[in-house]
């Protein structure tokens, strides 16, 4: 084996029932790397990721740690190796201090065998500032942090088992532009000091700038690594799918409202301390886009209009009539649909299957007079909807938990489609999948706004919005600041109705984020406790 290899990986294939999701992968990590791994949901990315961190054994093939093959039985036995993970879906416990979590299961004892707190938060602090991220106190509970801080904790974490190699699923999804950079520049620091790293994004402008190679996997089979220098987005893409790609979406969009149908209306809407005297119309067939920061009232207004927040004041129109919604249902009776932000916390019903998730807002249409459930009904429109949204999935009875986070994501896109809604309030519905899956659904909602479905696009993504919608509404502090048209909208006119908010974070850190530019920190104001220091 080669001295300048510390990782390789040798004819891994790992079954789950019904579903390869490797099959013969080989490939090596070089010392000293930034090593990225791309392919759409569904390439087999994670799986093979929580086999190099002991989570998962393969069914074949080994995996060679310096030069030895090894056979981990748990991931401690992977970070007593040298090996770290941080996942997508963080694992910090958020009522503990920072200290006890970099420390969790190995706490630091004293002579008499107590835990010694005092030398945890110094040491804490050393690997803190070895990161440049003083401002985190090693004494704060972790609940008090933002996303981003909690990300540099679990480096920190990583740093502290003297890790060889660190894995990042995902590091960036949920993070703002600036968060991103400070991100991208640590990582670049620990490649410096010889710790390699393996990093898995959708976000291939990221992969360009930071990474050294790049593995490309498709459908469970290693397709090629490319050195940086090698390629360009257009190959990675099309590596990713197997074919020629056209990522952008073609949309007509409206320039003429005068004969345009309104069909929703909303009136000085508030509620609760997030969403203040909100007013805008939505036209038969529009997209109409909604951004702004996080914390801004985005997903709250969404929420109040279908139901799942509590109005205080405010009038909703429905096709001209007002109307009450106390509850989703009532939003689902009047013709609405709702794709919330959080699938697997709101939206996918992780241990049911691919049917029945699909099927579940549909049940009443598909009962017989006695309220069975008409099965053979149930799979043909479940059936029809996979072939339409290209639902990857063995069958229709796999657990949806098996599924990629796009799979899931169109899998409640069919839920809502089957319901034959009206209008349609998509939140983040792009958020944690692949350009792949992005364009599929960047079609989807072409198709239904052609149909005459009218839709809310909430995103974070800028240029997102910019090429699907019609008007871009911007939120700030709980109002609606503004509403651009498609030919006038762009990312400086939107950071334009957003620039107060930039100024006063840059004053005071108090503020989160989640747009281009911004600095997210834990919030300390606004009626939420003051963090609790602990040790």
């Amino acid at each position: 084996m080669s001295e300048n290899i510390i990782y390789k990986i040798v004819n891994i294939t790992k079954v789950f029932p019904g579903v390869v999701a490797l099959k013969n992968v080989s490939f090596d990590i070089k010392k000293g790397e930034i090593h990225a791994i791309i392919g759409e949901n569904g390439a087999g990315k994670s799986t093979l990721m929580n086999i190099l961190s002991g989570v998962y054994r393969p069914e074949e093939g080994h995996i060679e740690f310096d030069g030895n093959i090894v056979k981990f039985k748990d991931p401690k036995h992977a970070q007593h190796t040298g090996i770290a993970m941080i996942h997508q879906e963080l694992s910090l416990s958020r009522y503990m201090s920072v200290a006890e979590n970099i420390y969790q299961g190995r706490m630091l004892k004293n002579t008499l065998g107590f835990i010694d707190r005092k030398k945890m938060v110094s040491e804490c602090r050393k690997y803190l500032n070895s990161l440049g991220v003083d401002y985190i106190d090693p004494r704060m509970l972790v609940k008090y942090l933002s996303v981003s801080q909690m990300q540099l904790v679990e480096i920190a974490k990583a740093v502290s088992l003297k890790a060889r190699l660190l894995i990042m699923d995902e590091p960036t999804s949920s993070l703002t532009t600036g968060e991103i950079s400070i991100l991208l520049n640590i990582m670049k620091s620990l490649k410096n000091e010889g710790v390699s790293i393996l990093f898995i994004t959708h976000k291939l402008e990221e992969v360009l700038e930071i990474a050294d190679r790049i593995t490309v996997l498709r459908d469970g089979y290693f397709i090629e690594t490319l050195n940086k220098e090698d390629t360009t987005l257009d190959k990675m893409v099309s590596l990713m799918v197997g074919r020629d790609f056209d990522k952008k979406s073609h949309r007509e969009f409206i320039k003429d409202y005068s004969e345009k149908e309104v069909v929703l209306e909303v009136q000085n809407l508030s509620a609760s301390n997030n969403v203040k005297n909100a007013s805008f119309k939505l036209y038969k067939g529009e997209v109409l886009g909604l951004t702004g920061l996080v914390g801004s009232g985005r997903t709250e207004l969404l929420q109040s209009i279908f139901g799942m927040e509590r109005i205080t004041s405010g009038t909703i129109l429905i096709n001209g009539k007002p109307v009450k919604i106390n509850h989703p249902s009532d939003a689902k009776e009047l013709g609405m649909g709702m794709i919330t932000e959080d699938r697997k916390e709101q939206g996918i019903f992780l241990k049911l299957s691919v049917q029945d998730n699909m099927t579940i807002v549909h049940l009443k249409q598909l009962s017989n007079a006695f309220l069975f459930i008409n099965k053979k009904k149930q799979k043909e429109i479940a059936n029809r909807y996979v072939n339409l949204l290209a639902i990857k999935t063995p069958s229709l009875k796999q657990i949806s938990r098996n599924l990629s986070g796009g799979n899931q994501q169109k899998t409640i896109i069919a839920r809502w489609l089957m319901h034959e809604p009206k209008i349609l309030f998509m939140d983040e519905p792009t958020h944690g999948i692949d350009v792949g899956a992005k364009a599929e659904i960047y079609h989807i909602i072409g198709d239904l706004s052609k149909m005459g479905v009218s839709i809310i696009l909430l995103s974070s993504e800028l240029p997102e919005v910019l090429a699907l919608c019609d008007r871009i509404m911007v939120m700030h502090h709980g109002t609606i600041r503004g509403t651009l048209s498609h030919e006038e909208a762009n990312q400086v006119k939107i950071m334009n109705f957003i620039l107060e908010e930039r100024k006063e974070m840059e004053k005071s850190p108090s503020l989160p984020g989640n747009m281009p530019g911004s600095v997210s920190h834990p919030s300390t104001g606004g009626g939420v406790p003051k963090p609790r220091l602990v040790g």
